[in-house]
This record gives structure tokens, sequence and C-alpha cells, in this order.
């Protein structure tokens, strides 16, 4: 069998870094990547064999833990049926009861293949409705690799030192606004230097692309006032936080109603997904209905759908947020514990079941504070943290995800390595 280290030299000669997504190279924590065999519940299973308790859970979608029987099922029943049919399906139309039921301010949604697509599409949708070019992000906030919005980027694009793209015209680039994220005053300065010319405001209401960073208290509903002021579209980003902290997501917590939502991650249950949706006046713009055009061979895919009306459905019946944010918040508490029994500055932003360890003495509120942590002492901990078996995100930018799968032995032992890693630091 090959080992891991075969299989990257051979990927390189093959494949651009050897991966097919930037931040699973290692680069910013050291040493080469391991190559997954197989994963079931909170474990991922090397080549070698190796069993790891995984925090990064395909980065998102594994809320349920890896591989659930009941989302496994779903998918072998759909398989029965073929893999794709080039037309409507049922499981599409139940996704989207499902969505529209948890989300109130989505009434009609419409499927696509990633988090990219959703983003992309909500943008071309966005300034459609409202014939506007420009549109305003935040410094950090990643909304995956399309044009417009790859700049100042975080993700991979931030692990990598490169927090912009080659390739991108810088035409495009003008049309983006950048602004730092809890900074209410530099919105209202946006809008006034641009004056009808913002088609809409795209942000993660709470960033997990240049580690998890919360929005400040009355800072989402400023920015959804400052919208319907200035005649801009709200577009959250809730590829990440949808379904994972709370079921209607963030803006179910924060009481917020965006005029579009973007969805991914757990909807498709582990499998390939995006959705973008929101007010059916700006929904029916869409082609066959209007004159903004988004399409897709795959969107709807019947396997797709399936995985992602089970996960769905687990969460309505089980209800698992109290239990995951207990779960988050034990290790949040073994690395402050240990960070402060050593004298190491540290911050340890946590919602629910998503938490970032940032090694810096400031408070992380925004990506200028995101990049001053220590990515070397991160890189430290990563690596004594896998030796040991736990697997965290490989950057010092990215989010943990916990599952219901990690309750009991899995949070305990992982407790116990992070706290040992912090004092060999």
């Amino acid at each position: 069998m090959s080992t891991s280290a075969d299989l990257f030299a051979r990927a390189l000669e093959l494949i651009p870094g050897g991966v097919n997504s930037p931040v699973r190279a290692f680069r910013s924590v050291g040493g080469a990547p391991f190559f997954t065999r197989s994963a079931h519940g909170a474990t991922l299973v090397t080549v070698e064999g190796r069993e790891l308790i995984d925090f990064v859970g395909t980065w998102g979608p594994a809320i349920h833990g890896h591989n659930h029987p009941r989302i496994k099922a779903a998918i072998a029943t759909a398989l029965e049926n073929g893999t794709s049919f080039g037309t409507p399906n049922p499981y599409e139309v139940e996704m989207a009861a499902l969505i529209t039921k948890f989300f109130p301010s989505i009434q009609k949604v419409r499927m696509c293949n990633s988090g990219t697509e959703a983003t992309m599409s909500a943008i071309r949708l966005a300034r459609g409705f409202t014939k506007r070019d420009k549109l305003i992000k935040f410094s950090g906030c990643y909304h995956g690799h399309s044009d417009s919005l790859l700049i100042k980027a975080g993700s991979g694009a931030l692990t990598h030192g490169n927090p912009d793209s080659a390739g991108v015209p810088a035409a495009f680039a003008q049309e983006t606004v950048v602004l730092p994220f809890n900074d209410p005053a530099a919105l209202d300065a946006a809008f006034a230097a641009n004056p009808g010319q913002v088609a809409c405001v795209i942000l993660e209401p709470y960033i997990g692309n240049v580690g998890f960073i919360q929005a400040k208290p009355g800072y989402l509903a400023h920015i959804r006032q400052a919208c319907t002021k200035n005649g801009a579209l709200l577009v959250f980003d809730e590829v990440m936080t949808g379904f994972r902290l709370a079921r209607g997501g963030v803006q179910e917590l924060e009481k917020i109603t965006p005029d579009l939502t973007c969805l991914g991650k757990i909807i498709g249950g582990g499998l390939p997904v995006g959705a973008f949706g929101g007010r059916k006046d700006i929904m029916d713009l869409l082609a066959p209905l209007g004159p903004v055009y988004q399409a897709g061979t795959l969107s709807g895919n019947p396997l797709a759908m399936a995985a992602g009306i089970a996960a769905l459905k687990l969460l309505d019946e089980t209800n698992p947020y109290a239990r995951l944010d207990t779960l988050a918040r034990q290790l949040h508490s073994a690395v402050l514990s240990a960070a402060s029994a050593k004298g190491l500055p540290v911050q340890v932003p946590q919602c629910g079941s998503m938490l970032s360890i940032f090694f810096t003495a400031s408070a992380v509120t925004d990506y200028a504070t995101a990049v001053q942590t220590d990515a070397k002492i991160f890189g430290r901990f990563f690596q004594t943290c896998l030796r040991n078996d736990v697997f965290l995100p490989p950057s010092a930018w990215e989010t943990l995800f916990v599952s219901t799968a990690h309750e009991g032995a899995a949070i305990s032992r992982a407790c116990e390595v992070m706290t040992q890693a912090i004092r060999e630091l």
C-alpha cells in the first residue's frame, strides 16, 4: 500500500502543489500532508492506518460526524435510481422546502454546486436587481474564488501570504470596495463615497475564513440599516455558519433579515453543494423568469440532495446546538487554562461549534488583528497535536469545527493533547 509520502510525491508531479485546494498543502504549518483512507464519526483514518481525532470536519459539513449511517443510507437509496438526470428531481423540491422552513428570509432558493457558485451568482443577481456595479466586502471574508470576490480574501489566500490573486483584472477589483470588519464608520464612509453605486454588501456575518471572528453587538444591525438607507442589497454568506451555529444560521441568532443568503457545506451532507436564496422579487429575476442568467448541469444533483436532506432532518430532530456549544467550550477552556498557566498570550473566540486559536495578546476583531497571530507558534502547536493524533486545521487562520461525534472520549482526549501541546511550546 502507498504511504502518504509516496502519494504526495506522485501528486506533486501531477497536481499543482500536490493538492486540489491550497490549504491542504500544510505550507503554513510545515511538513507534508497525510492522505486519508476513510473517515467515521470524529475520526480520520490515514492510508497508513493512523486514527486521528478530526476538527476540520471537511471544513464544516460534518456536523454529525463522518459517514453518518442515516446520511450514508440516504445516498445509497438515491444511488439505486441513478447519479444524475439532467432534469428536475423530487429531492430538489424537498430540499427547497427545508431551506425555506429554517431560513424565513429565504422565500425562494436555487441550488448550485459550491459555495463559490452561490456567492458568485448572488452578486450577479444583486447587480441585476439594483442595476448597479459596485459591491462592498470585508477584509478577511472569503466568498470563494470568483474574480469580484477574491480581493483581500481570507482562507487559503491568506495562509499562503497572498490575500489577493494574480489573474484578477484591475477593472474587476475597482468595482469591489474592501472595508475593515466590525467598523460601522468605515461602512458609512464607503456609502457616502459611492452614492447610488453600490449593488450589495456581502459578508460572512460571523467570519470563519480568517479564523473565527464574531460581529460586535449591533454591527450587523447597522449594516442592515445602511443597506436599506442606500438602496443596496444585504447578502449574508452563511456557507459555513448556516445550519451550523443554529438551524437558521447567524441571522437567526442576531435576528437580522438579509435580502439574499448563500448556503453550502451542511446542506450537501458531505457532497458538493451550494445554494442561494432570498426575497421572491429578487429571486424571480433569475432565468428562466428574468434576465439574470445562472445555470448548472449538476445543480440539484439527487445524491447531494438526498445526503443534505438527511443531514438537515437530523438537525431538526436532534437540535444538537446546546450539546455542540458545550463540547466546543471544553476545548476553549482547556486551551485558555493551559496558556494562562504558561503565561502564553492566546485568544480563543468561540460560538457554538466553531472556534479558533490565535496566539496573540490582542483581541481578534477583524483582519488586521487576526494577522497579528504568531503563525510559527501555531505551527508548532499544530505539529504537536498531530503527532498525538489530533488533527487541527493546517493554518493559523482557519476555524475548528466540532461535531456531535466528538462527545465522550474524543473531546476528552483532544483537551488532554491540546493542553500538553501548549505546555510544550
